[in-house]
């Protein structure tokens, strides 16, 4: 277990890292492309306040129900299945990539990174 634990502790940094920068590029795009990106989702919220008017955790948590929407279509379960029932009238095959990219690229990384933190962690406790 010695011998991996430096291997597993470097690749996890870079995971790290590069999830990082993937959440920077994809968040700077996605602050770019906002207006296109809710046109062509259509969530509901957008419905009754303009995005300009909400806070920035709802335009958080708006922009995870299209990462949602996008990734898992056909999930019913829990925070998925929810914002799938919301955003039921959008198809994710029909969204092009431009679009697409930035949102599964930030919350993707958001994920990723998380999971790449608690190896990190958990590797930095072992080699102690």
């Amino acid at each position: 277990m010695e011998s991996v634990i430096p291997f597993i502790l470097s690749f996890s940094f870079t995971v790290l890292v590069a999830c990082i920068l993937s959440c920077l590029v994809s968040a700077l795009f996605l602050y770019l492309n906002t207006r296109p990106i809710n046109q062509a989702m259509r969530h509901p919220y957008l419905k009754q306040y303009r995005w300009d008017q909400l806070p920035a955790t709802v335009k958080l948590t708006i922009t995870l129900d299209y990462f949602f929407r996008l990734t898992f279509p056909r999930s019913k379960w829990w925070v998925i299945g929810q914002a799938n029932r919301l955003l039921a009238e959008v198809e994710p095959t029909s969204v092009s990539m431009r679009l697409r990219w930035p949102i599964v690229g930030f919350w993707g990384g958001v994920f990723i990174g998380i999971i790449a933190m608690l190896v990190l962690w958990l590797m930095i406790l072992l080699s102690v």
